[in-house]
């Protein structure tokens, strides 16, 4: 038997994920923010001055993607890159008063989003869906 397109896993996934991002991008896009740097501004808003390195790995991505998006909020004014004084090799990001200012306008988005994206589904099948989604992730390390 041969699969056809709707038989993949991966392609619907990947579609839903397109639009997910193009839902928030929309949203995020009159406060000058894209949804990639919006992942590393929503986790220096839990704790401010983490290291570029701690962002990738907390957010599973490259550190010259992580370097790169950081350097793009900078020069919007929302975050500094500043050297660790014990290791300069380290570059931790800090907010600035308009990356702290953002939050106000951001998780009220973030809420809603996942307000709609959330209803009408249980937390059951929320932790359902996480569950799987886990498993597909472990069985790609797998190989």
């Amino acid at each position: 038997m041969t699969l056809t397109l709707n038989d993949f896993i991966s392609i619907f996934i990947h579609q839903t994920d397109l639009e997910l991002t193009g839902y928030v991008k929309a949203k995020l896009s009159p406060f000058n923010i894209a949804p990639e740097q919006n992942l590393i501004m929503m986790l220096l808003w839990e704790k401010d001055g983490l290291s570029q390195n701690m962002v990738a790995n907390k957010l599973n991505k490259d550190k010259t993607n992580i370097a790169r998006m950081a350097y793009g909020l900078e020069q919007k004014g929302f975050v500094k890159r500043l050297n660790c004084p014990m290791d300069r090799r380290v570059q931790r990001l800090y907010l600035t008063k308009e990356g702290a200012e953002l939050k106000k306008h951001i998780i009220p988005i973030a809420t809603q989003f996942n307000q709609v994206l959330c209803q009408n589904i249980t937390l059951e099948e929320l932790n359902q869906v996480r569950q799987i989604l886990s498993k597909m992730r472990a069985n790609l390390k797998e190989h």
